[in-house]
């Protein structure tokens, strides 16, 4: 057991729960004299003026169960005796005002891009400064502001705040960084004193085209421009330096799995150039991708998936490239190959396997009854929303399990829904 401590440790802090929230929870036992949100972890260390302090609260709350906003959470003394030091890695809040904040969305249903961030935050001062990132906390801002006074402002005006009617919660700390570095002005990041910045890397083609190794995006030489996609900072895990372009994909269901539903799995990763199935082994496949990166991508996120009751095994090939042949499907040319165009976006969106899906590209005239009858065949569907962005309809789909909404997106992605061809994603939202 450990030892009682001033420092007490807090589980099952789900994004909807702020700041406020847990100082209001250990308020009646007596000072708190720092907090710090792990996002990334849904938990939190808060440290007590003492350790008495610290044992009362425990005592109360190991009789009463805690809760916040419907969720309970769950304390212990944290093996910490002191919050002395600030790990920039694990997202603690820094105590000093800086100019610059971090900014984390939550819930986030709608797109949020440089433009949206700087409607929101301008109200309380000169925003120099913007880059936006997706990290494993959600989808992040740093946002630099001309003076600690205006920034100050924004973050005790705006915390907790939603950018849109129940959606999309802003949580914002102070960044340890003294200045922010914009190489771009687009919108994944922007210079608001520089308006001269190019809009994407020098070089880089404004239209994907496809050679026999594929040219979707910049090869792995050029470091930086990979870095754009991402606003400045790739996805934990990656490396960005792969330049193996085919990937081993094995212990695929040779029943249910063909070189179409491989297509619709490792598109979201990256263009796809031509798929093999080896005949001497039923179950493997080789997939290859657009660049090293985007099979980079697709053996990071997939390896380990589960669909149609495999274990998917997925590994950089030894064969540089795919030679055509009967048993080789091209794709290089597909217009169903998603990062022919919005390249940025799409790589944004890149992650694992989750519960949810996407839909877009919808009929006007769909319901929400008809899509579910139209996915239901692959799982237990918990939740459904429909919803109009720009004018066009979308839906989020939400499964019993990661397994099944898999098997959905496989199986249906790219397939005919009332005369329309719908496009399906994975969502990293949690819930609708």
């Amino acid at each position: 057991m450990t030892d009682p401590s001033k420092v007490i440790h807090v589980r099952n802090v789900g994004h909807e729960i702020s700041e406020n929230d847990l100082l209001l929870l250990f308020q009646p036992f007596g000072v708190i004299t720092k907090l710090v949100m792990l996002r990334a972890k849904n938990q939190a260390l808060l440290q007590m003026q003492d350790v008495p302090s610290a044992i009362t609260a425990l005592q109360f709350y190991a009789n009463v169960q805690p809760a916040i906003r419907g969720r309970n959470v769950y304390v212990q003394f944290s093996s910490h005796q002191e919050l002395t030091t600030i790990d920039q890695n694990s997202q603690t809040r820094a105590e000093e005002p800086n100019r610059i904040l971090l900014v984390t969305v939550h819930h986030m249903q709608y797109p949020i891009t440089v433009e949206v961030l700087h409607q929101v935050f301008k109200s309380h001062g000169f925003v120099e400064k913007i880059v936006t990132f997706q990290k494993s906390a959600g989808f992040q801002a740093l946002i630099q502001f001309e003076s600690r006074q205006s920034s100050s402002d924004a973050r005790n005006s705006l915390q907790g705040r939603n950018i849109y009617d129940g959606c999309c919660q802003l949580d914002i700390q102070f960044s340890n960084l003294d200045e922010l570095q914009v190489n771009y002005n687009n919108e994944r990041s922007r210079d608001f004193t520089n308006s001269a910045l190019p809009s994407e890397p020098k070089g880089r083609p404004s239209q994907a085209g496809y050679g026999d190794m594929g040219a979707g995006f910049p090869q792995m030489g050029n470091a930086a421009a990979v870095a754009a996609a991402f606003g400045g900072g790739l996805p934990p895990g990656i490396s960005g330096t792969n330049d193996r372009c085919t990937v081993l994909v094995s212990n695929f269901n040779t029943d249910k799995m063909d070189e179409n539903k491989l297509f619709n799995l490792f598109s979201i990763y990256g263009n796809i150039v031509r798929i093999k199935l080896l005949r001497n082994k039923p179950d493997h496949a080789l997939v290859q991708m657009g660049d090293g990166f985007q099979a980079e991508l697709a053996v990071h996120f997939l390896k380990g998936t589960t669909v149609f009751g495999k274990r998917l095994e997925v590994n950089f090939s030894k064969h540089p490239t795919i030679t055509t042949g009967a048993d080789t499907h091209e794709y290089s040319n597909s217009n169903l190959n998603r990062f022919n165009r919005n390249a940025a976006k799409n790589y944004r969106y890149c992650c694992s396997p989750t519960k949810m899906i996407h839909i877009s590209s919808i009929p006007q005239d769909v319901t929400e009854d008809e899509i579910v009858a139209y996915f239901e065949e692959h799982g237990v569907i918990l939740n459904t929303k429909v919803f109009e962005m720009n004018n066009k309809k979308q839906a989020l789909v939400m499964f019993e399990t990661e397994e099944q909404a898999t098997e959905a997106l496989v199986s249906k992605h790219a397939t005919t829904l009332d005369a329309s061809v719908i496009r399906i994603s994975f969502s990293q939202l949690h819930n609708i």
